[in-house]
């Protein structure tokens, strides 16, 4: 057991992380045996699922995606017709970012009688995920946990309060998660705690990188192996000049196979003059964001897309990419990065049309006007209509 946090807040005697993802990994293989004993075994489907999603969440091991459209096309063969495998195909979809053939699957589910409430709960998950009919969704999201309070309900409500600009609420939602916690699993605390992370390094309109490095820290204490966590925190200690740091956080993860861990590492070991193996870990980066991407390009688009605005060195590529992004899901982040990348790639025409889409699309949102684009854009769009002045779009 290993106990966590600090002393002004809850105490958790938690299992200990390295053993926990070593239990996950032969829970995760008992579940794809029973499943195989019996694809249409009650929960059997839905077990495999969530063991895969924790695997690629917290370890980096992204061939679960790969392995869960494969448990979608056994189904599909098991049992073509049931409410229950389009169910399935539904989350499988949505889990790769695949929404438009999700929506259709839930459509399928509910010609075929699948219960309102698990059409419900994926509908609310996809649509926070595309940023669509976001109002009714908070009202939906605030309602669940109020009459739940279940860790989950409360991280879905935290997140989407994050992404509309609501920085302090969503912070006292997550911590109301940590107050309510009371299982010995450390997955659920370090999926809070990096969500607090995210939030006051990237979400909030006043960032705050050491407090999102506090909370890196406690994901990492609490799951030793989990690479989001790693990999962010360690972009903050390479933002601080602290390179041995940020290669100690990178190099026990090396080897899940996750490019960002690579290209993290590249630009350490450039920032050192170690130039011949940043060489080579740019591009085994390079390499594996191509793999992704022609895989599961919907799901790893904004990553590939940060990836070549940045140590990549390809505007035209991370453009194409977030511009496939923004038409796969309309988020307010999709169009700050698909703009920010245009705006860096020097392509002032699609700044401009991306800019257009992004007001027409959420310039009733008080989120938006947070964040805000140059002096000249801002004109052009007060010509056209829109009076009120973004701040900081383009951060």
């Amino acid at each position: 057991m290993n106990p966590t946090l600090e002393s002004d807040e809850p105490r958790f005697l938690t299992t200990d992380g390295e053993i926990a993802v070593i239990n996950l990994e032969s829970a995760r293989r008992r579940s794809w045996t029973r499943f195989f004993e019996n694809p249409l075994r009650d929960g059997g489907a839905e077990t495999v699922i969530g063991h895969e999603q924790l695997v690629s969440q917290f370890v980096g091991d992204f061939a679960s995606l790969g392995r869960l459209e494969f448990l979608a096309t056994e189904l599909v063969e098991a049992d073509p017709a049931s409410a229950h495998t389009a169910l399935i195909q539904a989350q499988v979809a949505s889990t790769t970012h695949r929404f438009a053939e999700a929506r259709h699957c839930l459509a399928k589910a509910k010609n075929s009688g699948a219960v309102t409430d698990d059409i419900q709960r994926l509908l609310l998950n996809i649509d926070q995920a595309c940023g669509v009919n976001l109002d009714e969704v908070l009202d939906a999201r605030r309602q669940i946990a109020n009459e739940f309070n279940r860790l989950e309900d409360l991280v879905a409500l935290g997140a989407l309060l994050a992404d509309m600009g609501e920085a302090d609420d969503a912070e006292r939602t997550y911590r109301q998660a940590l107050m309510d916690y009371q299982d010995v699993s450390p997955f659920p605390l370090a999926w809070v705690y990096f969500q607090l992370g995210v939030l006051w390094g990237e979400l909030a309109p006043r960032r705050d990188a050491s407090r999102a490095a506090e909370w890196y820290q406690r994901a990492i204490d609490t799951l030793p192996p989990y690479v989001k966590a790693r990999v962010h925190l360690a972009e903050i200690r390479s933002s601080d000049g602290r390179w041995g740091d940020a290669e100690a956080l990178l190099r026990p993860i090396i080897a899940v196979g996750d490019p960002e861990v690579h290209w993290r590492l590249a630009d350490v070991l450039a920032a050192q003059a170690r130039f011949d193996g940043a060489e080579a870990q740019l591009e085994i980066a390079r390499h594996g964001f191509e793999c992704l991407l022609g895989r599961h390009t919907l799901a790893f688009a904004d990553h590939g897309a940060e990836f070549y605005a940045a140590s990549g060195n390809d505007g035209r590529r991370a453009l194409q990419l977030a511009r496939v992004n923004v038409e796969n899901r309309s988020t307010l982040r999709a169009f700050r990065q698909a703009h920010n990348i245009a705006i860096s790639a020097g392509d002032a025409a699609a700044a401009s049309e991306l800019l257009s889409a992004a007001v027409k699309r959420w310039g009733s949102a008080a989120a938006f006007w947070l964040l805000s684009p140059s002096e000249n854009q801002l004109e052009d769009q007060k010509e056209q209509g829109h009076d009120n002045r973004p701040q900081d779009f383009c951060r």
